[in-house]
């Protein structure tokens, strides 16, 4: 269990943060880049719940919250080993199992797509498609992270298909997609 008696420690002071390993390095390098926008995912997850209070699709949300905690902690850990150990976080092929399912789940009940759709309709949809254009940037920060050096595959997977299942969760809470948003190309010509 994670235990923070003081929430400040100064460290960062110098424009560096700790990593899991004692290293540190700029707050404005490519991992923590990545890192901070998979926390800014969450905060947008965090605000699409509020929306959502009597849904079901609430309680996977806050599951997936804490899948990018451990994200966080996976990106927070350099090195090659990707493999979980005692002190040593790492997404696991399981978790991104587990959002397939659930996009297969969702998208058994929903209307093939005609068109692109505007992020829109509802309310909690609306929030969901914000979440979902910040889950997309936090996968190209991470793709650069994976670029310069060595990333967890399943972490990249996990935040590509995270994506995925906040596209159709979006749908879903159109009426199953009767009540998307759909794109007309050239309507304002």
């Amino acid at each position: 269990m994670v235990r923070l008696n003081k929430i400040y420690t100064r460290t960062g002071d110098d424009g560096t943060t700790g990593l899991v390993d004692g290293s540190r390095l700029p707050k404005h390098a490519a991992r923590m880049d990545a890192i901070g926008a998979v926390d800014e995912t969450n905060s947008a997850i965090g605000l699409a719940v509020c929306a959502m209070k009597d849904s079901p699709h609430a309680a996977t949300l806050i599951r997936i919250q804490n899948d990018l905690f451990d994200l966080g902690a996976d990106l927070a850990t350099p090195g090659e080993d990707f493999t979980p150990g005692e002190m040593t976080l790492r997404i696991v092929d399981a978790q991104v199992e587990s959002l397939e399912t659930a996009i297969d789940t969702i998208n058994a009940d929903l209307q093939p797509l005609k068109s692109f759709i505007l992020p829109g309709g509802s309310e909690a949809a609306a929030r969901v498609h914000v979440a979902r254009a910040s889950t997309r940037a936090a996968e190209r920060k991470a793709a650069a992270l994976a670029a310069a050096e060595p990333t967890n595959p399943a972490a990249l997977a996990y935040i590509n298909r995270l994506s995925d299942y906040l596209f159709v969760l979006a749908r879903a809470l159109n009426a199953n997609g009767t009540q998307d948003v759909l794109w007309v190309p050239g309507q304002n010509r």
